[in-house]
């Protein structure tokens, strides 16, 4: 794997976005309310890493761009979305700033992807059952989920071998995070491929019954995409992906259906992919994450022999040399930001570093987590206020 240096990355100008400069750390979350154009800012760093081939990708499906800075838009975000970009439009990346003609000139040669990006929507990518493919999208349907759709379907066709199983696979998780997994969204059940009609769909076998996946919990459904597209991205070498190319991870809104123990899960895994040279972008809205970063912030200051068992106290997993949980270890050398995204009184899009998250912070931003803590707050305020006056 090509392992990348640290990067900055401002956008000014576009669409909603006023300004927003950004410097990524080995893990980066950011954080913000709907619409205040995190996803946004995520898809054109992608288009800004991986243009080349993401135009060679438009080619093979058949999308005519022809060099256009317009068409590109269109074909990439969604059709119409092209007139987010203005004469005062601005990308920098580090010290290189992207004009009209970088993004309009031809790809060369045969580019691989720098950026392996897990979009929000991707419950879209399994609805019925099976990975859609590229062209099963309409024209309004971003690039990056077709994209990640398209390479569920592989992973199903060439990736996955012949055993029809989809969880649990051996050697494909750390057994400590597969085990979290079952507990907290599977619950003994396993995931196989069905066989009907000439395509493969999930279901699930679990306590004699057989379900196929419109039948399950909201969260298993939503959990779905995100194992297999781990399933890319860790275990042993497939033809699915090159992840010796890939530099970033892009996770969108891990925490949607999921109770806060599979969020836990889910933290560890993307503390196993940093370990393993990857850099992990991710947005969200739930303080669990936060919760984990705020208390890195502290636990990475005690002594190093106790840094694993605190962390393992943190996830409640047993701290075991039979379990191989070095890599929790190597988290506490690593950097991790995170960016509060919010609109100002003209509605425009900035961005602020509240990498302390130190709730005695004089600034409401870092103090609230960036509004995340902000109900918490507020309803402890109000209930110390009335059991004060009224409580016994």
């Amino acid at each position: 794997m090509i392992i990348a240096q640290k990067e900055r990355i401002a956008v000014k100008n576009f669409g909603p976005i006023h300004e927003v400069n950004v410097e990524l750390g080995d893990l980066t979350v950011l954080i913000g309310a709907q619409a205040s154009g995190k996803s946004l800012f995520l898809q054109m760093f992608k288009l800004i890493k991986d243009r080349s081939a993401i135009l060679k990708s438009l080619e093979n499906y058949g999308f005519v761009v022809n060099n256009k800075l317009e068409n590109l838009l269109n074909r990439y975000l969604g059709e119409g979305l092209s007139n987010m970009w203005t004469e005062e439009s601005e990308f920098v990346l580090n010290d290189k700033t992207y004009t009209r003609k970088c993004f309009e000139s031809p790809p060369k040669g045969n580019p691989a992807d720098k950026v392996f990006y897990i979009p929000a929507q991707r419950i879209l990518s399994i609805a019925d059952g099976r990975p859609k493919y590229f062209m099963e999208f309409s024209e309004n349907d971003p690039f990056v989920l077709r994209k990640f759709s398209d390479t569920l379907r592989l992973l199903i066709q060439n990736g996955l071998g012949d055993s029809g199983i989809l969880y649990p696979l051996p050697n494909r998780l750390k057994s400590t995070i597969k085990r979290m997994y079952d507990k907290a969204i599977f619950h003994g059940g396993k995931v196989v491929l069905d066989e009907k009609g000439g395509q493969r769909k999930i279901a699930m076998n679990v306590e004699n019954m057989h379900l196929p996946l419109m039948t399950w919990s909201a969260g298993q459904k939503e959990f779905m995409p995100l194992l297999m597209a781990f399933y890319c991205l860790s275990g042993p070498p497939q033809n699915v992906v090159n992840r010796k190319e890939y530099e970033y991870i892009i996770l969108e809104e891990p925490e949607m259906g999921l109770h806060p123990l599979a969020i836990q899960t889910i933290i560890l895994q993307m503390i196993e992919f940093i370990h393993a040279g990857y850099k992990v972008i991710v947005s969200t809205h739930s303080p669990v994450l936060l919760e984990f970063v705020w208390a890195y912030n502290y636990l990475k200051n005690i002594p190093e022999d106790r840094r694993v068992g605190a962390l393992c106290e943190v996830f409640g997993i047993q701290n075991s040399k039979k379990y191989n949980l070095s890599f929790l270890n190597d988290i506490y050398e690593k950097n991790i930001k995170t960016y509060y995204f919010s609109r100002d009184t003209s509605g425009k899009v900035k961005a602020k570093d509240i990498s302390s998250l130190d709730v005695y912070s004089e600034d409401v931003a870092i103090n609230e987590w960036g509004g995340l803590t902000q109900f918490s707050s507020k309803a402890n305020e109000v209930v110390s206020k009335y059991m004060a006056q009224y409580g016994e």
